[in-house]
């Protein structure tokens, strides 16, 4: 009772002390870093490439705004269209790919089969090797004179000269593509599986029991389960993909004539080889609606499923 009138005439505490003592506010304290960082290093840097975007700024010099006459040159340039055209084309295969064989590898890696250990590193190893080497090498095996395909594939008389990988522009986008898939599948793969271990054998020995055959099992089963895994992996790979830099840049620069450039290695040539940091600017600001697409898309799909197995929204 004692305490109870004590607390009732009590000297309030100061906001300042509720916030230092008030256990709701603890997540704050701790987000408060992180949340800062974000604002430096994302939400600062994002916030200046818009407003550059409306400006004729150069290096060396700030500019003055001007509105959307970057928007409207870009729009109307041809190679700024075939950047957008080989960035989707770009994305969207190689992503399809990478899921393909990613989940395959992490269904066989599930599996119980000898030396699974040693077969897991080596799926790593093109997600361990840095870009810019791996890029490099990948120079050296679609090099028009001494290409290791080209030399293979003569020696079985497959074909009687050496093939131009890079020349061409339709070979040296299927090139950046293979090498690209190559390089992602690892991510996926150990993803998947990763996903694949927290599914519970229950389900499965149902299944088993039912006459479940291995394709209904992963029909009704598997996929269902590890749709939401799937939707987190497919949007990080393609912001990866769309965002790619370091793998055109190296192999192919663009070339042949422009036939490989992304948006990425378009805003970097305007905008800091160029020296035309509005027309950069805006490059790298149109690639904004895409990747918000891509969220949105994968976002929606988690929703759609929620809403089909009657869940509510978080």
């Amino acid at each position: 009772m004692n305490q109870e009138v004590a607390a009732r005439f009590a000297v309030p505490h100061s906001a300042w002390q509720q916030l230092r003592t008030n256990r709701d506010w603890l997540g704050f304290w701790f987000m408060l870093p992180a949340a800062a960082f974000l604002l430096a290093f994302l939400v600062y840097p994002l916030g200046l490439g818009i407003w550059l975007s409306f400006t004729d700024a150069r290096i060396g010099t700030p500019g003055n705004f001007i509105g959307l006459e970057n928007y409207e040159w870009i729009i109307g340039d041809s190679k700024f269209q075939t950047a957008v055209f080989f960035t989707l084309l770009y994305t969207l295969v190689a992503s399809a790919f990478k899921f393909a064989i990613g989940l395959y590898l992490a269904l066989l890696l599930n599996q119980s089969m000898p030396l699974k250990a040693i077969v897991r590193a080596i799926v790593l190893i093109p997600f361990i090797v840095p870009t810019v080497l791996s890029a490099i090498a990948f120079w050296w095996i679609f090099d028009p004179q001494f290409s290791v395909i080209s030399w293979s594939l003569k020696k079985l008389g497959w074909i009687q000269g050496n093939i131009n990988f890079l020349g061409d522009a339709w070979n040296a986008r299927w090139s950046v593509i293979f090498a690209n898939v190559w390089r992602g599948v690892p991510f996926i793969a150990i993803s998947l599986l990763a996903g694949l271990q927290t599914l519970p054998p229950s389900l499965y020995e149902a299944a088993t029991l039912d006459g479940a055959t291995r394709w209904q099992m992963f029909r009704y089963v598997t996929y269902p389960l590890l749709t939401p895994i799937i939707a987190v992996v497919m949007t990080f790979s393609v912001l990866f993909t769309f965002t790619d830099f370091q793998l055109i840049k190296v192999l192919t620069n663009g070339g042949p004539a422009g036939s490989t450039e992304l948006m990425a290695t378009m805003s970097y040539n305007t905008a800091i080889l160029g020296s035309r940091i509005g027309e950069g600017s805006a490059v790298s600001t149109a690639m904004v609606p895409f990747l918000l697409a891509a969220i949105m898309i994968s976002w929606f799909g988690l929703q759609r499923r929620k809403w089909q197995q009657g869940e509510g929204n978080d």
